[in-house]
């Protein structure tokens, strides 16, 4: 499918250590899941947390939802055989941690195959390199680390992320120059809806496909922000209508809520109501 029609609005992290989070997973109402064994699984976890994961994809039972397996960086002593064992697992994706060049890529790739890769973007130079890792032939996706990225920067919170801008928009620029999929980075305070929306609704109106998220409790926000809402679709329906006449009877201009309604505009239209339809049958 389209990545600019897929559904990615919400996109959970789940431990790839814990079988309970695992089975759970297959009935939560996520587009993705991001199988963790980096951040979420404890050292002493590690190595028995590839084959739990293993086992569980193995089982099945995800739907349609995207599998993605965060693995361990190779500057760990896991990251090697993370990516030998994600190579095997029947995933969709192969997600590393901290991507700040394509060299960083091609080695993992030396370890997966063809399997599609997707890169954490959580560095300062990461962020400065973004156009070359978007170019990458295997990478399908992007993720934002915001987390690890506001460390780096030194940055104080800000509830609109002033600090974060200039890295989030390279990002952008550059999974969208190369047609990736890009999620935004995670809202730590998951009891917070309100401001969980507000975070969604910026990433949003900045371009990001959906948000990465830490508890279950987030995914309804997230779904709803990311998702066309009633007055988008109606919207998109009457500039194709206008269009559509004015194309059939060879005279005028378009005209839709006194605004000229041009290729480009029912071109996102129709990307709007496939998008509309898609969501739709990720939830029949």
């Amino acid at each position: 499918m389209d990545p600019r029609i897929r559904p990615y609005r919400s996109v959970l992290y789940i431990p790839g250590s814990k079988p309970r989070a695992l089975e759970k997973a297959k009935t939560l109402p996520v587009d993705a899941v991001i199988f963790d064994l980096e951040d979420a699984v404890s050292v002493e976890e590690k190595d028995n947390a590839r084959d739990t994961l293993s086992a569980a994809l193995q089982e099945g039972g995800y739907g349609a939802r995207m599998k993605i397996v965060r693995i361990n960086g190779f500057d760990t002593p896991w990251g090697e055989a993370d990516a030998r064992a994600a190579a095997a697992m029947d995933c969709d994706a192969v997600l590393l941690p901290k991507v700040s060049s394509p060299a960083d890529l091609d080695a993992l790739a030396a370890l997966t195959g063809d399997k599609p890769l997707w890169a954490m973007m959580e560095t300062p130079r990461g962020m400065l390199n973004a156009a070359a890792i978007a170019a990458h032939p295997k990478l399908q996706g992007m993720v934002m680390g915001t987390n690890d990225l506001a460390k780096e920067l030194q940055t104080r919170f800000r509830p609109d992320r002033l600090p974060m801008m200039a890295g989030l928009g390279l990002c952008l620029l550059a999974a969208k120059a190369e047609g990736l999929v890009i999620v935004d980075g995670v809202y730590n305070a998951f009891k917070d809806n309100d401001g969980l929306f507000a975070e969604c609704t910026q990433g949003r109106d900045m371009g990001f496909d959906g948000k990465t998220l830490i508890h279950p409790a987030q995914v309804d926000v997230a779904n709803d922000a990311f998702a066309p809402s009633a007055d988008e679709i109606d919207l998109a329906r009457r500039q194709i209508e206008a269009f559509d006449a004015v194309e059939a009877s060879g005279q005028g201009v378009a005209v839709v809520d006194g605004k000229i309604v041009e290729n480009l505009h029912v071109a996102t239209a129709r990307e709007i109501l496939a998008k509309a339809d898609a969501i739709a049958a990720f939830s029949a």
